[in-house]
């Protein structure tokens, strides 16, 4: 990939399927050089109605010469490594990797483009995004049709028992590259 301007992106990374722990740690390997912090592994009950096991979320804020379209392509990667199938919506999956927000020059960039819409439509709804990205940026904002507002509101917002739903496990290895 070519690079481009240097963008701060939020990402949120989940699995359910085989080695939960390896495909995150995958994830977190592949952006080592561009990672500012990552949270800790959290256990999550499945979002969305369908019967499944519970994932494991990670989420990683990075930093590098990437457009939103390049953040979203290197996570489709991951996932086509991790050999993800799209059988059944939000259903299974051995990995998942989101874009939550992308941000330049401290500008937080809108796009409605259906292959990635950002900020992510449904991040303000999910407990399994907010509280990991609340854990590594506790002064972090998403910008909602509302209007911007702190992640921690939007916790607050939402149901007790989703909250408290999400429950750390596990820390990862470091991989910061020298």
């Amino acid at each position: 990939m070519t690079a481009g301007p240097t963008t701060r992106a939020v990402l949120s990374a989940g699995s359910n399927v085989g080695d939960r722990l390896a495909h995150l740690t995958t994830v977190v390997r592949r952006f080592a050089d561009e990672l500012v912090a990552v949270s800790r592994v959290y256990a999550t009950p499945p979002w969305g109605g369908v019967d499944q096991d519970d994932f494991y979320n990670v989420t990683l804020l990075v930093e590098g010469p990437h457009t939103p379209d390049e953040w979203l392509s290197i996570g489709a990667e991951l996932e086509q490594a991790a050999d993800r199938t799209r059988e059944v919506r939000w259903g299974p999956r051995t990995l998942d990797v989101d874009v939550i927000t992308v941000s330049m020059a401290g500008t937080v960039v809108l796009s409605d483009d259906l292959r990635l819409q950002l900020p992510h439509p449904r991040a303000a709804q999910r407990a399994f995004v907010l509280v990991p990205w609340a854990e590594i940026d506790p002064e972090a904002t998403l910008w909602t049709p509302d209007g911007v507002r702190p992640v921690t509101e939007l916790i607050a917002a939402l149901a007790p028992e989703e909250v408290a739903g999400v429950v750390p496990v596990a820390d990862l290895p470091a991989v910061r590259s020298a």
